[in-house]
């Protein structure tokens, strides 16, 4: 049956709903009990989710039509536009997009050359690959932080150890190294840059 030229229902439906569902599954283990249990980023969350979904059905859409270079070209350009008009992400948030984003595109775009035990075995190896590292190799996630200090005179060489010790007791973590960048001599204020392991602790506000 079709309306307005336009078929109410092919084949194609249940092949979506099933792949979207092992989209669904895969990235959920990524990004909700991967990612985020090593960085607690819940803005991330969001983005991670609804940027996999969308890709998800723009490229099991587009898959169903012949494209040509011009609209290739013009799909890498919308996505660099939306790169350059964010905020700069660190690497690790960088890596993550763009982990769920080709997940996304090989769960759609499979077609009858890759069988669907392909397709879960390399949804599997995507996410051990993504485990063994975060989880096993114990790799951690070195953070930073801009703050506005006052105790200008901590800031000078001699006063490191000072300077550090003042910052970890104020933050309530350790801290790896410090970046001192402007100084206000008028207002006897420094604009800092604390780094330290991404984690559980967090910067006290």
């Amino acid at each position: 049956m079709e309306f307005l030229e336009i078929p109410f229902y092919d084949d194609d439906l249940l092949k979506m709903l099933f792949r979207f569902a092992i989209n669904m599954f895969f990235l959920t283990i990524i990004i909700r009990y991967l990612y985020y249990p090593a960085t607690e980023r819940k803005d991330y969350l969001f983005t991670y989710y609804l940027i996999s979904i969308i890709v998800f059905f723009i490229c099991f859409t587009l898959k169903k039509f012949e494209l040509d270079i011009g609209m290739a070209l013009g799909l890498f350009a919308i996505f660099g536009i939306i790169r350059y008009r964010t905020d700069p992400i660190e690497i690790k948030e960088m890596t993550y997009l763009f982990v769920v984003i080709g997940v996304s595109v090989i769960n759609s775009l499979a077609n009858k050359k890759l069988s669907y035990a392909e397709i879960i075995i390399g949804n599997v190896l995507v996410v051990l690959a993504i485990t063994v590292i975060e989880r096993f190799w114990l790799l951690k996630n070195e953070v930073s932080k801009e703050i506005v200090y006052e105790k200008i005179e901590n800031i000078l060489p001699e006063n490191y150890g000072k300077l550090k010790a003042d910052l970890e007791e104020r933050t309530g973590i350790p801290i790896n190294r410090i970046r001192i960048g402007d100084v206000d001599f008028l207002r006897d204020t420094a604009q800092l840059t604390i780094y330290y392991y991404g984690g559980k602790s967090r910067p006290k506000t």
